[in-house]
């Protein structure tokens, strides 16, 4: 399990290398103290040293300088003790070197990587030479060159694993979204015309009435939809058509006894227009249905100056709902309409009459 997750943020190759050569630094300066004889002092100040080094390289600065303090600290920590630990201590010049080159990559600053390329050779004026180290001294930069990349190296891999991170996020709740919404605006209204349809089917075979097995069949009909809508959500389909969808609606309406006008003038609309008008004329049948006694009906599909127009217009109006009642189909298709660049209006008049309307523009 923690090899998955650290394979999941390569990152951690970086600080990997990074402690890598930290270690093949200390090394060779904790021999060189122990052969001089400042073992323990010199890996107590050694200690210090990389602590605060560490520290510093691996924050997240909330200024761009970040931390002065500490590679103040870390340069007397580094020329001071030359005094005291002689040659053994050069090599941790390299750690002032990368410090100063991260700083410089922080706040784009030119005279700090000249800084870092020489605070080792500067060592070399010492004014004795059984003080320095010349090849530790002249490989300093080179070694705070590579420190600093593998620093920025391991924090942009971070950067980018963690915006990777949001982006599948963003993906899944954005998936998650369409399938509830695809569910309730697909099927929601079919399953409201089957209820519908049931209730046709038990009372025309309580009258014994013909019609039942008419009814019968265009229920099973409505069930083989139900199946196509529910694979079609499930697989991120588009199949609507608002030519079929029409038929559809007039017929569902007069099995409920709701006289029903179709007029369509325009034809050939892109597919995203047509189907958000598809979701819109499902959701405005379905609150007919619902919360309606309708029994004149009119749906007009029109479109001027690249507006294209959808109205359902019914009577028999109920009255009116608790306020913010509107359900969640109003508000999907909303979303879905909006995301074109169109509109939806609602209104009602004191005769009982109720007009809703999508307003979609042909093109964005």
């Amino acid at each position: 399990m923690w090899a998955r997750s650290k394979l999941k943020n390569p990152g951690w190759l970086g600080a990997l290398g990074l402690a890598a050569a930290m270690l093949g630094l200390t090394v060779p300066v904790q021999l060189g103290l122990v052969r001089s004889g400042a073992g323990i002092a010199g890996g107590v100040t050694l200690f210090v040293l990389l602590t605060l080094h560490v520290k510093f390289v691996m924050e997240t600065p909330v200024r761009r300088a970040g931390s002065w303090w500490i590679v103040a600290v870390q340069a007397w920590l580094t020329y001071l003790p030359l005094t005291v630990f002689g040659a053994a201590w050069t090599p941790v010049c390299a750690l002032l070197s990368g410090a100063l080159l991260v700083t410089a990559g922080r706040i784009r600053s030119i005279v700090l990587v000249a800084l870092a390329l020489a605070c080792g050779p500067v060592m070399l004026a010492a004014p004795e030479r059984t003080m320095v180290d010349p090849v530790w001294a002249l490989a300093a930069p080179l070694i705070g060159v590579i420190e600093y990349a593998l620093v920025t190296l391991a924090k942009r891999i971070t950067r980018l694993t963690e915006a990777r991170t949001g982006v599948m996020r963003e993906a899944v709740a954005l998936e998650r979204r369409r399938f509830t919404r695809d569910l309730h605006d697909l099927v929601g209204h079919r399953l409201t015309a089957l209820v519908l349809k049931a209730q046709l089917l038990q009372r025309f075979v309580a009258e014994g009435d013909n019609r039942a097995h008419d009814e019968a069949c265009e229920t099973l009909e409505l069930l083989r939809s139900l199946s196509a809508d529910v694979r079609a959500v499930a697989h991120g389909l588009r199949s609507s058509s608002l030519a079929a969808e029409l038929g559809s609606a007039r017929s569902l309406l007069e099995s409920g006894r709701v006289r029903c006008q179709v007029k369509m003038s325009c034809r050939d609309l892109p597919g995203d227009v047509e189907e958000a008008l598809t979701h819109a004329l499902r959701e405005g049948v379905t609150n007919v249905l619902r919360h309606a006694e309708a029994r004149q009906c009119s749906i007009q599909l029109l479109e001027r100056d690249q507006l294209v127009r959808l109205t359902i217009r019914n009577d028999g109006v109920r009255p009116q709902r608790r306020p913010g009642d509107g359900g969640q189909g109003l508000l999907n298709l909303a979303e879905r309409v909006s995301d074109l660049g169109g509109w939806l209006e609602a209104t009602s008049s004191r005769t009982g009459q109720f007009t809703f309307s999508a307003y979609v523009p042909r093109k964005k």
